[in-house]
């Protein structure tokens, strides 16, 4: 079972046995090695003896706790596919998701009992477990090891996408998979067992869940849980001593921004590490001055584990907002136009990943398996251009592009110009009919006080745009529909735009 963080697992409770394996300080709660282990073992056990067979699927609806932890190494012991299910999403969301799932059984935190139990109406569920009868679990079950059936190739997690295009589709990922992501990222970040992994992004999400958790697994490292805020970052590094912090680019700035940073010793801290957007040169330096240790920036997507290509702490200087050079450990890039034909530096074309972490397929859903997944390539959907040192720049979702007059345009590029516009809080850009040009520009947006006029807004975008890029509708709203993740839901704009 060498390809399995079931065997990461029990190798460090039989190597560090005794030493901590996760803490969770706002609850007072620490869990060993060995004790990790047991009392997955025992848990799953249980799972088996209420009918949770290899194959099926188990839901977890439970925050950054030890409890998750648990639930999701006793799943993988049992051969069963994990199902986390981010839990700031409504009753009807998380249905949807039971529902795809093929969920047999849903493990729930007490504090999201009511949402649970709401969502799980009209799902044949064998089992629904709140998290707080674990210890009576573990208490009446006497189980020291559980023989795990599943093979590497054997699916492990289904973890649901963030849906910007509809609805969410399933992504599978095997044991296989997240051994190669977790090992990758190891590597990358140099984890040891000595090192300490601090985690206050959402487990359910699958870069905490699979880099930071299973990375820390895979090395033997301690895993410090919690949820964010600014303090709860800056405080529980200092206090836990953490090395390892992986986050969104908003949680390093906010916490630059502390007027009581000084207070706090960083000085363990070793890498900051960030996903899911780019840094601007500005931003890099201010996280840079306030934050000691190494800043390193790392894309992928779900679908590739998530893994893809890291931007080094020495390469931010010249090349901050860029997502970096070469592939992971063992993970091969490329930048292809239409035809699959690699593109010259300069020009326009879509990142394709292949690795031993990308997925298997999208659940139950065979023709968007195909669409992503071609000749063993992962086509990521991400446009992107290649400078003349090699170096990625993320320009667009392919899904978003607009074409007007037989031209691309990249809406990020406006909406990036138009959120540098002093009245401009927010900014979102799509494509919409037009009798002659097949598509013309629309921006949605949301306004700092008083809204600025077309024609000043105009104006600001033609000192910085090709005239062809500038907005020719624009439209102020309250608020621009994103998802749990804060990614824009455009989909949702091209169906209001239609329906005006």
């Amino acid at each position: 079972m060498s390809e399995s963080l079931v065997a990461a697992l029990e190798r460090n409770a039989l190597k560090f046995g005794e030493r901590l394996a996760v803490s969770y300080p706002a609850g007072n709660v620490t869990l060993t090695w060995e004790e990790l282990y047991r009392r997955s073992a025992k848990l799953a056990q249980h799972l088996n003896e209420q009918g949770i067979n290899k194959g099926d699927s188990v839901a977890l609806l439970i925050p950054n706790r030890p409890s998750f932890v648990i639930a999701l190494f006793a799943i993988f012991q049992l051969g069963a596919r994990a199902v986390p299910i981010n839990v700031r999403l409504t009753p009807s969301e998380i249905n949807y998701i039971l529902a795809n799932s093929d969920a047999v059984s849903l493990l729930y935190d007490n504090g999201l009992k009511e949402i649970g139990l709401k969502a799980a109406e009209g799902i044949n569920l064998r089992y629904v477990e709140n998290t707080d009868n674990f210890e009576n679990i573990f208490r009446a079950c006497n189980a020291r090891d559980f023989n795990y059936p599943f093979a590497s190739e054997d699916a492990a997690e289904i973890l649901y996408t963030s849906g910007t295009t509809g609805k969410p589709k399933g992504v599978i990922l095997s044991h296989n998979a997240l051994n190669a992501v977790a090992s990758m990222f190891a590597y990358e970040m140099e984890i040891r067992s000595s090192s300490r992994m601090l985690i206050l992004m959402p487990l359910t999400h699958s870069a905490p869940l699979n880099l930071s958790l299973l990375g820390a697994v895979y090395a033997g490292a301690t895993v410090v849980l919690g949820d964010f805020t600014p303090q709860n970052l800056v405080g529980l590094a200092a206090q836990e001593k953490t090395t390892h912090f992986f986050g969104a680019p908003v949680a390093f700035l906010l916490a630059a921004q502390l007027p009581d940073l000084a207070n706090y010793d960083l000085s363990s801290m070793e890498y900051w590490i960030y996903g899911g957007a780019p840094m601007s040169k500005e931003a890099v330096l201010a996280v840079q001055k306030a934050l000691p240790g190494q800043l390193v920036s790392v894309y992928g997507l779900t679908e590739a584990g998530p893994n893809g290509v890291a931007l080094y702490a020495h390469e931010h200087e010249e090349k901050a907002g860029s997502i970096g050079r070469y592939g992971t450990v063992n993970t091969v890039l490329k930048v292809v136009d239409d035809q699959g034909r690699a593109v010259a530096p300069g020009e326009a074309g879509e990142i394709i990943i292949k690795s031993a972490s990308v997925m298997d397929g999208y659940y139950k859903n065979p023709e968007a398996t195909a669409e992503a997944i071609k000749d063993g390539w992962l086509y990521t959907g991400d446009i992107a251009r290649l400078d003349e040192d090699g170096y990625l720049w993320i320009m667009d979702r392919k899904k978003d592009m607009i074409i007007s007059g037989g031209v691309n345009i990249y809406p990020k590029e406006i909406e990036d110009v138009l959120t540098m516009h002093p009245g401009i809080a927010d900014a979102a850009v799509i494509g919409v009919p037009h009798p002659e040009w097949g598509e013309t520009v629309k921006a949605v947006l949301v306004a700092k006080g008083e809204a600025p006029t077309q024609e000043e807004l105009t104006a600001f975008c033609s000192k910085h745009l090709a005239g062809f890029k500038l907005p020719r509708i624009i439209e102020f709203v309250e608020v621009i529909p994103r998802n749990a993740s804060g990614k824009i839901l455009k989909h949702v704009l091209r169906d209001q735009a239609k329906s005006s």
